[in-house]
């Protein structure tokens, strides 16, 4: 199957272990030397209405892609964790 980036573009992004959507297509990488696509990239998710502006973005490796659908590309995708940092760590730097 042949597509393109427009036909990636702005489709939803499934992971398949729980069946959470992670996101739209936003942009791709590619490896310049071989002319491949070695990943998709969504978009972070809006903090506080975009305000606070977003999460870092998310980067799924093509290796990690199951299924491009007509709708809906169905990704199996381990989430990395998270690391937050502790609460009144802001204080902290004022105080402590």
């Amino acid at each position: 199957m042949v597509s393109s980036f427009y036909d990636l573009r702005d489709k939803d992004v499934v992971n398949i272990k729980d069946g959470v959507k992670l996101g739209e297509v936003c942009d791709l990488e590619f490896d310049g030397e071989s002319a491949q696509i070695t990943a998709i990239v969504l978009f972070g998710k809006l903090k506080f209405f975009g305000l606070l502006g977003r999460e870092p973005d998310i980067v799924i490796k093509w290796e990690e892609i199951q299924t491009i659908g007509k709708d809906t590309v169905l990704v199996d995708y381990l989430e990395k964790p998270e690391i937050r940092k502790k609460k009144g760590a802001l204080l902290d730097k004022f105080f402590g």
